[in-house]
């Protein structure tokens, strides 16, 4: 249907050969080449969004009649809401991230977390799961992957065993990751509220969350690890699961991991007091050369995000953590610090009155020229951008900043400095991003996305068993949760919607079935690969997790399907 001037464009669901399965087909055309882009060709991930882009562009204007400059600013207004609020959290968590590395307190972090238990075992489960979630919670982007699988490499694990752990352990918190943006952008392009979103992811992911830990013991010790470590992991898998269900449902969605991270940290560390496995298998201890050497390449590394770049060294040297002018506890407080910081402020603006005032400062209006509707004729809310400027979680991040500067003793330029890297590092994943959420919004509002969703709803009922693995598959391919559910957010509460089922699940599944495709995504093996000198191992890399991964699968599939139904319906908000 062509818009005439003056009038609003509505797409239409089926307007290829007026059928369903062509226009879907025509539809999934830009997903397609996304997807082989990157699967098969190994594009970088920038380059396949930019592609996709253009054929998506092209089925808009020809398949789906929608007018090319209506198209283009649809693709502007996705790219924005990509750098605003998406990226503006990204730059911000890393940023701190950043300073902990340029000031030497992330290797006082790393020591103080490694002195919880001299057994290899445990040590998996506290680096690579809970100090893991600690660093999805504030960065994401590859970085837990590439700083766990070095500091697993210093205290001794094999280069195998270390890629795969880092890879099973950067699952369940993923949903939640840098600072929830997945969770964000998919209540965002299905308007859906972003508690409610956060409420049903919660009662997902944690199901993952209480066997990752068994799984982390397995694969460094096999059966013997089960039956002499099983408490710690089990304890921390429990405590972990329970902390994710319990922030995400009453607290915040921003805070969930990092809170489920420092609560299973903490427990596991009054249950080490007073327990330890009847045979410890000893982990070596690295010099402090090989450890600075290990952690300077993971943090370069960490900064490959999906988008394939190679990232830049901190601006800053990484000082060794033995210069601690102020004594060993108050080097150890500082290394904290951030986190302490990070919790306090979120915390403190979920407050009603403190939310409030920062909701108030929130500007929406509608995108210049944006004028759609949807295939139900109801005007399209993705043409209103909301600019939280203040309430923004990217915003809050800063403010953490700046608190945080002082807290490691970071002079004001070398900080300043550090963000100016920060954004460097980012701005291939800044551009992809960008793509992607334009991509997104471009097929939204064209109805290229409701095309394919009104197709699949066919499948009916089936489609609750089929639905994680749409999210599973977005992830494997573009290594970012955020980008899958820009991507099939929408879809799932179409297809829920037309077969007459629970819209919020479907959404949430998405998300869910998402932090598992991380573990196999090229982007995060390619980043295990190279910090554990693994270098073109990376299918041998894959076939040490890919059983654990649809195994994982298998089982949310299972609960979707029972959550979509009389038995776990309950569950449901």
């Amino acid at each position: 249907m062509i818009r005439s001037s003056g009038s609003a464009f509505q797409p239409l669901l089926n307007p290829v050969a007026d059928s369903s399965a062509l226009s879907a087909l025509a539809a999934a055309a830009p997903l397609i080449i996304l997807f082989v882009l990157l699967g098969v060709v190994r594009c970088k991930a920038h380059w396949a969004a930019l592609a996709a882009l253009v054929c998506a562009l092209a089925v808009a204007s020809v398949g789906f009649d929608m007018p090319i400059d209506l198209a283009g600013d649809s693709v502007l207004a996705g790219a924005a809401f990509g750098l605003f609020p998406i990226m503006w959290i990204v730059v911000n968590a890393i940023w701190i991230y950043n300073m902990t590395v340029a000031t030497g307190h992330f290797d006082v972090l790393r020591r103080s977390i490694c002195s919880i238990s001299p057994d290899l075992r445990i040590q998996a489960v506290v680096i690579a799961f809970c100090f893991g979630g600690l660093l999805e919670a504030l960065a994401g982007f590859g970085t837990p992957v590439a700083i766990t699988s070095a500091m697993l490499i210093a205290v001794g694990l094999p280069p195998l065993k270390a890629a795969s752990a880092a890879l099973v352990a950067n699952t369940a918190p993923v949903a939640f990751g840098a600072m929830a943006a997945p969770i964000t952008t998919l209540a965002a392009l299905t308007h859906l509220p972003v508690h409610d979103v956060s409420m049903m992811v919660g009662r997902q992911t944690p199901v993952l969350a209480l066997v990752v830990p068994l799984v982390l013991v397995i694969i460094v010790d096999g059966r013997r690890g089960v039956r002499q470590a099983w408490l710690p992991a089990l304890v921390a898998g429990v405590v972990f699961a329970g902390a994710q269900f319990a922030s995400s449902n009453y607290l915040s969605a921003q805070l969930t991991d990092v809170v489920a991270s420092l609560v299973a940290t903490a427990v596991l560390v009054l249950l080490l007091r007073r327990w330890r496995p009847g045979t410890v298998v000893a982990a070596k201890v690295s010099s402090d050369e090989e450890i600075a050497a290990g952690v300077g390449q993971a943090a370069m590394l960490a900064h490959k995000v999906e988008a394939g770049v190679g990232g830049e060294r901190v601006p800053v040297a990484v000082r060794s953590a033995r210069a601690k002018p102020h004594g060993r506890g108050a080097e150890t407080l500082r290394a904290y610090a951030p986190y302490a910081v990070i919790i306090a402020v979120f915390s403190l603006a979920q407050l009603p009155v403190v939310k409030h005032l920062l909701e108030k400062t929130t500007v929406s209006f509608a995108w210049p020229g944006l004028d759609v509707r949807t295939a139900t004729g109801a005007p399209a809310s993705s043409t209103i951008f909301h600019l939280d400027w203040l309430a923004s979680s990217g915003t809050l991040l800063l403010l953490c900043g700046l608190i945080v500067v002082p807290a490691l003793g970071l002079e004001p330029r070398a900080a300043l400095k550090t963000y100016g890297h920060t954004v460097r590092q980012l701005r291939m994943a800044i551009l992809t991003v960008a793509c992607v959420l334009g991509l997104a919004y471009l097929m939204n509002l064209s109805g290229q996305t409701t095309a394919i969703g009104h197709w699949l709803a066919g499948a009916g009922q089936a489609f609750a068993f089929l639905s994680p693995i749409l999210g599973w598959l977005g992830v494997a391919v573009t290594g970012s949760d955020t980008s899958a559910n820009a991507l099939f957010g929408s879809m799932q509460v179409t297809a829920a919607t037309d077969a007459g089922l629970e819209p919020l699940l479907f959404a949430a599944a998405n998300s869910s079935g998402g932090v598992i495709g991380k573990m196999v995504s090229p982007q995060n093996l390619a980043i295990a690969a190279a910090v554990t000198g693994m270098h073109g191992r990376e299918g041998d890399l894959l076939r040490k997790v890919v059983g654990w991964g649809l195994g994982m699968l298998l089982v949310l599939c299972l609960l979707v399907l029972l959550q979509s139904g009389d038995v776990l319906g309950w569950m449901v908000p």
